[in-house]
């Protein structure tokens, strides 16, 4: 495995963290390649709960991690969480930061909620991280990138320019108090000493990793139907986490990507606002919530629950250029008779397709169809290979490889790292 990205096939949320952790076992190095602090993974190592905002996964396994360009960074959350490794143990010189990702400032944040809440009705349901604000600017190239913090005088120059447009944004659109430029840039410059050591250049790195034949593991945060620009928007993040957006975020080519890993839950969730064919109408909603977790790493936010979805699904393969599946959570079904599984869109006209639709208004208004398939109505707790697996479980695992035309390598029946199926 040279070269692998794992990528959330759904909204997230799929157990990318517990998948990607399994995998740095056997990874030379293990890259972050977009997202923010927004989304979190939880990783149960031998007993002991691990919730990560912005380090890669694979610092629970002692492997070298790298944050790449095409992250954007919260300076206190990524110095907590270099905290974090030192009590538990782990050195965290095995963390190399990209200079050109960009931070999240301040007013990234309060720009984020103040948007969210003059929006109303017409919420996106962003986390208020100021993850998109951040990304904004990156575009609009006021961005402040990490490297800027290593410089006293340019940091104080960025500060500078981008307040100047920032603080008439916070006084007469949002109502808020302006950022004091003293303030902030004491603070920031502050931060210069203790990220210093962990800043680097990621691209060299990982083409010199790939150059000696290393195992190098790709990440993203987020999901295919939150991609920028081929997810489900507005209702998305704001940088792409679907494979391509891996050489991008890192600063490698293309054609160093030998692997795609789709990751999927054995149903679907999504957080915050937009549409959701699948979703669960009814008391098995909350059943399935409960009996899943449902609940945000980060945030603490219900997820919306759905019945699996294999149009969406299909097209996470077709985007991403998927080699491979790995199913998750699929013990949490045990407890349902019936397991309905939507095959189809029915469009409005009447027609039904097996293709996700190109429009945004007539994903809108799709509605499934349903294949229903046997449950299993057994705990899953035995299994130690897919074989194991209860009759019905293991026919459930195959109807869905079948129908994407994907080999589904990996099934994940429970919360630890032992707990997933060959």
């Amino acid at each position: 495995m040279p070269s692998t990205v794992v990528v959330g096939a759904q909204w997230g949320d799929e157990g990318k963290g517990k998948i990607v952790d399994l995998l740095a076992q056997e990874s030379d190095v293990v890259c972050r390649y977009q997202g923010g602090p927004n989304a979190g993974h939880t990783i149960v190592v031998n007993g002991e709960t691990w919730k990560l905002r912005q380090m890669p996964s694979g610092v629970v396994s002692g492997t070298q991690s790298v944050i790449g360009a095409g992250c954007v960074v919260d300076a206190q959350v990524f110095l907590d969480e270099v905290d974090l490794l030192k009590e538990r143990g782990i050195d965290p010189s095995i963390v190399v930061l990209s200079g050109n990702a960009h931070l999240i400032m301040p007013w990234h944040l309060t720009i984020d909620q103040a948007s969210e809440r003059r929006l109303g009705n017409l919420q996106i349901g962003t986390t208020r991280r100021g993850i998109g604000p951040a990304y904004a600017d990156k575009a609009s190239r006021i961005g402040i990138r990490v490297q800027d913090v290593l410089d006293p005088k340019i940091l104080r120059q960025k500060i500078e320019v981008a307040l100047a447009e920032k603080n008439l944004w916070l006084e007469r659109i949002y109502e808020s108090e302006p950022f004091d430029l003293e303030a902030i840039w004491s603070q920031y410059s502050g931060f210069a000493e203790r990220l210093a050591p962990f800043v680097g250049d990621v691209s060299l790195l990982v083409s010199q990793a790939l150059d000696a034949g290393k195992d190098v593991l790709f990440e993203g945060a987020q999901a295919t139907m939150l991609d920028l620009d081929h997810g489900t928007y507005p209702f998305v993040t704001s940088s792409n986490p679907i494979a391509s957006g891996a050489p991008t975020g890192i600063g490698i080519g293309p054609t160093r990507i030998d692997r795609v890993l789709g990751i999927s839950k054995a149903y679907v969730t999504r957080v915050g606002e937009g549409p959701f064919p699948s979703e669960i109408v009814g008391p098995n909603q909350e059943k399935l919530r409960d009996l899943g977790g449902e609940f945000g790493t980060v945030t603490g936010r219900i997820r919306r629950c759905g019945w699996l979805d294999l149009v969406a699904l299909r097209y996470a393969v077709r985007v991403n250029g998927m080699t491979s599946l790995a199913l998750t959570k699929l013990d949490v079904l045990s407890e349902f008779a019936e397991l309905p599984v939507c095959i189809r869109y029915k469009q409005r006209d009447g027609s039904e397709t097996e293709h996700f639709p190109a429009h945004q208004s007539d994903f809108h208004h799709a509605e499934p169809v349903w294949e229903v398939l046997p449950g299993w109505q057994q705990p899953l707790d035995a299994a130690t290979s897919v074989n194991d697996l209860p009759t019905a479980a293991r026919e459930y695992v195959e109807f869905v490889s079948r129908a994407l035309g994907v080999p589904i390598e990996l099934v994940g029946v429970g919360a630890a790292r032992e707990r997933v199926l060959a």
